[in-house]
């Protein structure tokens, strides 16, 4: 991956598109779990998504899989996509965006607080 990709995240849409063109070819109910999938997985995102791709690769593969086997989205992902997604980004009470964000934002506050106070 060149500078010039990274800024302009490139290759990240390159990515984007290979994945939407790999669950085009899905059945309409794997389709959907692969929609949820997306939405619950962005909380977990970092600033650019990066730090999904590998995650959503895994996961559409998953689906890939349990499609061609003939298997339906409920018995590989039960009912609870959510608590999958939360279990795939690294178990429950994973940091997400707002908390790395909070965190920040309370260190910079200690931070100025700590010269004005000392």
């Amino acid at each position: 991956m060149s500078f010039w990709e990274t800024i302009t995240g490139s290759d990240l849409t390159r990515v984007w598109k290979g994945f939407e063109a790999r669950a085009a070819a899905l059945p309409d109910d794997h389709r959907a779990a692969w929609e949820q999938i997306k939405v619950h997985l962005a909380p977990y995102s970092g600033f650019t998504g990066r730090n999904l791709t590998p995650i959503l690769d895994s996961a559409l593969g998953l689906l890939e899989e349990t499609a061609a086997d003939g298997q339906s989205v409920d018995e590989v992902l039960g009912d609870d996509i959510r608590g999958f997604c939360a279990a795939l980004a690294g178990g429950e009470g994973a940091p997400s965006y707002r908390d790395r964000w909070r965190e920040q934002l309370n260190r910079n506050v200690a931070r100025k607080l700590g010269r004005l106070g000392g």
